[in-house]
């Protein structure tokens, strides 16, 4: 099973998707893409160890960058199931196309699991607007990549 996105940064709301699919699936993917098309305030390297980080504490969960189309990645490692967290119906209009799109190239299967109402406003958007304005993420965000966006706004 694999959680993909940009994870630029990892939020709360990401680490909570990646550790309720922990209990749900025996090994999951965290893959974090590379967008050659789209500047990030992190680097591919940089979002990779955050992720690595943050999600030390779960032992059936594994971080990998990936470049190119997730439909290709799953095929790869021979991943029958992506997880993805939906906040809004706005989410969902976007993320169902995806699935079916990744379903008909190689059959994998696409499962979404609601946001925890907690996050459901959070979005790595968010967070960067927040940081960038030296507010507080502390709430938003895993300490260590708080740390890393306070070094980014400094």
């Amino acid at each position: 099973m694999v959680c993909p996105g940009s994870f630029d940064p990892v939020t709360n709301g990401h680490l909570d998707v990646f550790a309720r699919a922990s209990r749900l699936f025996e090994n999951v993917i965290v893959a974090v893409m590379v967008n050659r098309n789209k500047q990030g305030l992190f680097s591919s390297q940089e979002r990779i160890d955050m992720v690595k980080e943050t999600v030390a504490h779960l032992p059936n969960v594994k971080v990998e960058g990936f470049e190119g189309l997730l439909a290709d990645f799953c095929k790869q490692r021979d991943i029958g199931a992506i997880v993805k967290g939906l906040r809004a119906v706005s989410d969902f209009d976007y993320e169902i196309g995806m699935a079916q799109l990744n379903r008909g190239l190689t059959s994998v299967e696409t499962l979404f699991i609601a946001t925890n109402p907690e996050f459901g406003y959070l979005s790595s958007s968010v967070v960067k607007d927040v940081a960038s304005f030296q507010g507080d993420v502390s709430g938003l965000v895993p300490p260590a990549v708080a740390v890393r966006l306070k070094e980014k706004f400094d």
